[in-house]
């Protein structure tokens, strides 16, 4: 039986590689060939010594906790005294002049909560009674508390906190980073994808999409439930090494186009055939959860062979054991507009329910495993909640872009540090605002990158994930 873990070939390998790995040198500036490219051909025997990198990375990869539809940071994060004081009444002009909203009408009204809220760790944290687990990791994680975005409805927003720009079309962020550094995994995608939640995130498969960069650095989705990744199984009468004669045969078919057209999506082709190949063991292995400890399932609350929340984050835990780069788990349905389903008391539990205990065990996990120190965990939405109430049979919230709570853990972010404030009825940052481009930028720069060096010529104009925008936040960092 051949090893899927070793090509027995590596002529196609070393062609796609070299090939994709000059293109990017040709788009980008050489200083970002750094330590990942220096090592990855060092790892293929063209350099003896990896060359210096621009920035030192203290993050070699990424589990992105999305929570798709907006999470309510004054629900969970952001206790508001006074406006829970003025709750009811109509919110002073100078709050809401020249603010934008998707659904309020004029005559909205301020709502405060009704959630308990206590201060938790050394950093005196404000958490809700939504989210007691997170009560655990306080001191673990670093809070920002005044992101901002610059668009307020769902898919537009969730694309521009994926890849920076609010239409379809550019490379997504896991798909920045793994074009920049490469995978460190030879049997498993550079970019995976985990879907839990009542359906799928709005925009789909533009939020994980490569753009205009090679298709090779797309997310792949894996499945909850049944094979993870479909058509991965060996086709009825293939025996293992008729299969294997096939997947040479098609290899050299494309070495020979390769060589002949440069065309990079060919040698796409050539990394998508093998890299199916050495999953189809690898694959299976990885979702098996039974292999788990009694303990480090209750720890996630994850139950083998269920699709859920719990299980995709232990399945990111086991990814970036095994060297994916950047593992990204969407979670739906956090919009709280108030009605049924949709609402902040029954709807807002259910699915503090769903994330809490698994995200502070991810963080947990990650720690006593020591992965935590070279592994970025982020937590958010695609924004916040308004401080006005929305009234749709009952009162929620519409989408706020102007303030809201995300939190980031490990790969030389602060622990338990508090970074930025609101003013006392949550409309607006007060002290240390973060954009999105911000936040792309610091972790980048965490992972070792520039992000204004991290750039892709297309159509005559060097792209990158920032736009030409954003800055490193140094206060939160190490």
């Amino acid at each position: 039986m051949p090893d899927r873990s070793q090509d027995n070939s590596t002529i196609s390998k070393h062609a796609a590689d070299v090939l994709n790995r000059r293109y990017f040198l040709q788009q980008a500036p050489l200083a970002l060939g750094g330590t990942a490219l220096g090592a990855l051909l060092a790892q293929d025997g063209f350099t003896a010594e990896p060359t210096p990198s621009p920035t030192l990375a203290k993050a070699k990869s990424v589990i992105f906790l999305f929570m798709a539809g907006g999470p309510s940071q004054l629900e969970l994060f952001e206790d508001k005294p006074e406006l829970k004081r003025f709750h009811g009444e109509a919110p002073p002009a100078s709050f809401t002049e020249g603010r934008r909203f998707a659904f309020l009408k004029p005559d909205a009204k301020l709502l405060g909560s009704t959630r308990q809220f206590s201060r938790y760790g050394e950093c005196g944290m404000e958490l809700s009674e939504l989210l007691p687990y997170h009560r655990s990791i306080v001191d673990d994680v670093c809070w920002l508390k005044a992101v901002a975005t610059d668009v307020f409805n769902h898919g537009p927003a969730k694309l521009f906190m994926n890849t920076g720009f609010q239409a379809p079309g550019r490379p997504s962020f896991g798909s920045w980073l793994t074009y920049g550094l490469g995978s460190e995994s030879q049997n498993l995608p550079a970019f995976v994808v985990l879907q839990s939640g009542p359906r799928g995130p709005r925009a789909g498969n533009a939020l994980w999409s490569s753009g205009f960069l090679p298709s090779q650095y797309q997310g792949v989705p894996l499945r909850g439930q049944g094979p993870p990744i479909l058509h991965l199984q060996t086709p009825a009468g293939f025996d293992d090494e008729g299969q294997s004669r096939l997947i040479s045969t098609l290899r050299q078919l494309n070495d020979v186009q390769l060589q002949q057209s440069g065309d990079p999506e060919i040698a796409t082709r050539i990394a998508a055939y093998e890299t199916a190949y050495r999953m189809q063991t690898s694959a299976p292995e990885l979702v098996e959860l039974s292999q788990e400890t009694e303990a480090t399932l209750n720890l996630y609350g994850a139950e083998p062979g269920k699709a859920s929340f719990a299980n995709n984050c232990l399945l990111a835990r086991r990814l970036v054991e095994r060297g994916v780069r950047f593992i990204q788990l969407y979670h739906t349905d956090w919009d709280h507009h108030g009605g049924k389903g949709a609402d902040l008391t029954d709807a807002l539990e259910k699915e503090c329910r769903a994330v809490d205990q698994a995200s502070a065990a991810l963080i947990l996990d990650l720690k006593q495993r020591g992965l935590l120190d070279d592994t970025l965990v982020i937590w958010g939405g695609e924004f916040g909640r308004t401080p006005l109430g929305e009234v749709r049979g009952t009162i929620g919230r519409d989408h706020h872009i102007d303030a809201f709570t995300m939190w980031v853990a490990g790969g030389g972010f602060r622990p338990g540090y508090i970074h930025g404030s609101t003013d006392e009825l949550g409309f607006a940052a007060t002290s240390g605002r973060v954009h999105v481009h911000d936040l792309h930028a610091t972790l980048l720069h965490q992972l070792g990158i520039d992000h204004e060096r991290l750039t892709y010529r297309f159509q005559g104009r060097d792209f990158r994930l920032t736009d030409v925008h954003g800055h490193v936040v140094q206060e939160v960092l190490i």
